[in-house]
């Protein structure tokens, strides 16, 4: 199991104030990583670092807006003088602008979603690469968190699905590009897990007949990630790059 280990390693999560962010930096911390956790509410940021801490974990806390170039390079800038140069960058940071069609939305719905989701990860990518070139590092791993409904989704997702499959799609074309730079680039697409946002699916009238629909007849938590996301953080995918896992409960391979 010592493959799956990340003593010594530095990652950097976005959007780690909640959800798959806040649960990935305890994971890797008790993998041996020294995460740095960045997110746009500092408080609850500070609240995990915290808890890392007192677990024996080594972890820091910055400020981060991934809409915007400055903020993510204060990041990595505050992020390295913690822990020095970064082995793995999750971008992790996303949104969603509520059950809407492409009717319902407008122009800031989809600035929103877009900058966030499809910006971010491009931006946290370039300025990451530039690091690795200039501290002449050997290796470096970037994770996308995707989601199925990169290429399965139901009505009310747009422009969410839009921008999980555009990160899907930019994940392949980023493993093509920064393999010469010896990073890897991949990602992680989650089916239906339990989160604050989808907690409303999860309780409506219409769960029970929409978890027919996953082979696995239950919704995902968010321990059935944990694997996966020590496997792409770890050596143990070295020979890994323009992957997408799917971690759904067969929900992509079912019948529409």
């Amino acid at each position: 199991m010592d493959l799956f280990r990340l003593d010594g390693k530095h990652v950097v999560i976005t959007g780690a104030s909640s959800g798959f962010g806040h649960h990935f930096a305890g994971v890797l911390s008790a993998a041996g990583a020294r995460v740095a956790l960045g997110a746009r509410r500092v408080d609850r940021v500070a609240a995990r670092v915290d808890e890392i801490r007192s677990a024996g974990g080594a972890a820091t806390g910055i400020p981060l807006d991934v809409r915007s170039a400055e903020s993510i390079r204060q990041f990595l800038d505050a992020a390295e003088e913690a822990f020095g140069p970064i082995d793995v960058v999750i971008n992790n940071a996303g949104v969603e602008a509520g059950a809407k069609t492409y009717l319902m939305i407008d122009e800031a719905d989809w600035d929103y979603v877009m900058e966030t989701n499809l910006k971010g990860p491009w931006l946290m990518s370039k300025l990451y690469t530039e690091r690795v070139i200039a501290h002449r590092q050997a290796s470096g791993n970037i994770i996308n968190i995707s989601s199925i409904t990169d290429t399965r989704t139901i009505k009310g997702q747009f422009p969410y699905a839009v921008s999980k499959g555009a990160l899907t799609r930019m994940t392949e074309v980023l493993a093509l590009e920064a393999s010469r730079y010896g990073i890897r680039v991949n990602a992680l697409a989650p089916g239906y897990i339990h989160t604050d946002v989808s907690q409303l699916v999860f309780e409506s009238a219409t769960a029970p007949e929409f978890m027919k629909r996953i082979p696995m007849r239950r919704f995902g938590e968010f321990n059935d990630l944990d694997g996966p996301i020590l496997l792409l953080a770890s050596d143990a995918s070295r020979y890994m790059t323009g992957s997408v896992i799917v971690v759904d409960g067969g929900h992509i391979c079912a019948s529409l």
